[in-house]
């Protein structure tokens, strides 16, 4: 069809750690999904694998992107960036560890080399395991260990070694490559490890090594496959016991338990003034889970907002940039009314995903051929007209329902959202008590309620969990259109 299903595969050292829904029939495919991933500290790689789902058949591999912890670490801010997108030889794709130890005693002067096992090794034969052996290079010289029929997990438990010359010792390597046998045909590649024979003989190693690819050649292919948007930030948290906390949390409760204080001079209203915009959604969640706990987040909110208010002068702009208070009322929905949401808009979404309904209101968008023509009953080809009067009935129907769903919803409505807003309208008409501003107490709520948790959750489900999979690209139109 000219197009692609893809998804992506994320890997931490070879194991699979999340998978993104499909974007069906897209080149150009648009995911937005986050993950939190909870890693050793010496993890190696980061690989994110784009694929093609295939309803017959196995999926196809459109490429990767690999990332070592070692770039991810040396961008303090993390990376974020288009990578172009790597072949994968499915033959060079290798996993999994080796057990060595290695020592070189001054007299002889030889290079012991005693391969123990290796585990979690890549299945290379239809039975799902290999039959793997070890090949040691050094020097010139080359050693193999025995085969290990069908595992995975093969111990061998050899010890090879190597005489080292004094005058080849300058930028020598020892290599030590894992291969699959086979009867017939090539040997596959399975893995290598390198070691300088300097760092051998500074320090003998014992351990698990991962195994590595071949050094890639094929960086010049990347264009071909496309490239991936990928924003990957490396943190370390140290968590203390919740005690440790205590003080950090009193400071800045008393922000809003202490009225008496100076407006500027309060914990809550510095961390505002230094809390740059990227870092601002971070901040907000952290602030709103810290004070649902201590049962304060309204008075939280009130805070924030009437900061906010009392530097608004145009009530036309009320709330509409992304400030801590806006962030924080944002996320603040977000955990208290997400069953509110999915109770009020899941029926209306299903049924939407579930009919692929044609709508369309934009001329130059328009199908109009009876050709492309997908659930439209008129006969013959369409007028511009007709499928505007189609599309119309058809958005005034879902929006009707949606709308309906809404107003009928009050008694549902979270009653931390309820009263966050009623506090927030009372402040909305203390700082713009004028007749001609009586609109304004409206406003704000709807700007919240509509603008920053309904409509969000109209366009994008998948991202508040009302569905499983983003939407296909005529359903991801209608519901770009009930959003708007």
């Amino acid at each position: 069809s000219g197009s692609s299903d893809p998804y992506c595969v994320v890997k931490v050292d070879n194991e699979v750690v999340a998978r993104t829904a499909t974007v069906w029939k897209s080149l150009n495919p648009f995911w937005g999904e986050e993950y939190t991933l909870r890693l050793a500290h010496d993890f190696h790689n980061l690989d994110i694998y784009v694929l093609d789902e295939d309803t017959i058949g196995q999926d196809d591999v459109i490429g990767k992107v690999s990332l070592s912890r070692q770039q991810i670490s040396a961008e303090p801010r993390g990376v974020d960036s288009w990578i172009s997108l790597a072949p994968v030889d499915p033959n060079e794709e290798v996993q999994g560890e080796i057990h060595l130890e290695l020592c070189i005693p001054e007299h002889p002067r030889v290079l012991r080399c005693r391969l123990i096992e290796a585990r979690d090794l890549a299945p290379r034969d239809p039975s799902g395991t290999s039959d793997p052996f070890a090949r040691v290079s050094c020097c010139g010289h080359t050693l193999e260990t025995a085969v290990i029929k069908r595992t995975r997990f093969p111990h061998w438990d050899e010890v090879l070694e190597f005489e080292v010359a004094e005058d080849k010792q300058g930028d020598a390597v020892l290599s030590v490559e894992v291969w699959d046998w086979d009867i017939v045909g090539k040997n596959d590649f399975l893995g290598r490890v390198e070691f300088p024979l300097d760092t051998i003989r500074a320090t003998p190693s014992k351990g698990w090594f991962q195994l590595l690819p071949f050094p890639s050649a094929t960086e010049a292919h990347g264009a071909q496959l496309g490239a991936l948007r990928l924003a990957v930030r490396l943190v370390e948290d140290t968590v203390l016991p919740h005690l440790y906390y205590q003080p950090l949390i009193q400071l800045l409760a008393e922000s809003i338990l202490c009225p008496a204080q100076p407006a500027t001079g309060t914990a809550l209203a510095i961390l505002e003034e230094v809390t740059s915009g990227e870092s601002r959604q971070d901040v907000a969640t952290k602030l709103v889970k810290i004070f649902l706990a201590q049962g304060l987040a309204v008075p939280l909110l009130d805070y924030l907002t009437t900061r906010e208010l009392a530097r608004t002068t145009d009530p036309n702009t009320l709330f509409r940039s992304n400030s801590l208070a806006s962030k924080s009322v944002e996320q603040f929905m977000k955990v208290v009314g997400l069953p509110y949401l999915h109770e009020v808009l899941k029926p209306v979404v299903n049924r939407i995903f579930e009919e692929k309904k044609y709508v369309e209101l934009d001329p130059g968008k328009m199908e109009l051929s009876r050709s492309r023509r997908v659930r439209i009953s008129f006969k013959g080809s369409l007028s511009e007209a007709q499928v505007r009067e189609s599309s119309l009935e058809l958005l005034k129907g879902y929006l009707g329902d949606i709308v309906d769903a809404i107003v009928g919803s009050v008694e549902k409505c979270p009653l931390l959202m309820r009263v966050a807003f009623k506090q927030l309208r009372r402040r909305v008409e203390e700082r713009f008590p004028s007749e001609q501003h009586e609109d304004v107490r409206y406003f704000s709520i709807s700007g919240f309620v509509f603008l920053r948790f309904f409509a969000p959750a109209v366009l994008t489900p998948k991202l508040f969990s009302l569905r499983e999979h983003h939407a296909d690209p005529r359903t991801g139109r209608t519901l770009l259109l009930l959003a708007k």
